[in-house]
């Protein structure tokens, strides 16, 4: 099994910043895609930031040129950085990672995802 665990999440002001960290323990062999997303009261789950394993991004929209996702390959994290953040950015924010174990076929990979830390945006 493999273990997410974000921090970073808490209270701040609109115009505000934060970063998210998430680093992924257990029984890991590689790590494809790495990403981050959010679910604010009564929405639905969605996919804010993606990142490859060599590192090609993508972003949702509304977090465009806001958000910026890295990961560091040897340490097997993800972080988020978010900035001019706004309202509409609260959530409760999830890491995930696609992950093989050792061992395991080519072909075989799972999609894992961590508890989530909430983020809030507020005057």
């Amino acid at each position: 099994q493999v273990q997410l665990v974000e921090s970073g999440g808490g209270l701040v002001q609109p115009g505000g910043s934060l970063r998210l960290s998430c680093a992924a323990t257990g029984n890991i062999g590689s790590i494809y895609s790495m990403g981050w997303s959010r679910q604010a009261p009564g929405k639905q789950r969605e996919v804010v930031a993606r990142i490859t394993s060599d590192e090609k991004t993508n972003y949702i929209d509304s977090v465009q040129g806001r958000f910026t996702i890295s990961r560091d390959n040897a340490k097997n994290t993800v972080n988020l950085q978010m900035n001019s953040l706004k309202p509409e950015d609260t959530a409760v924010y999830y890491c995930s990672a696609v992950v093989s174990h050792p061992g395991d076929p080519v072909t075989t990979a799972y999609n894992y995802w961590g508890r989530g830390t909430q983020v809030t945006v507020s005057s």
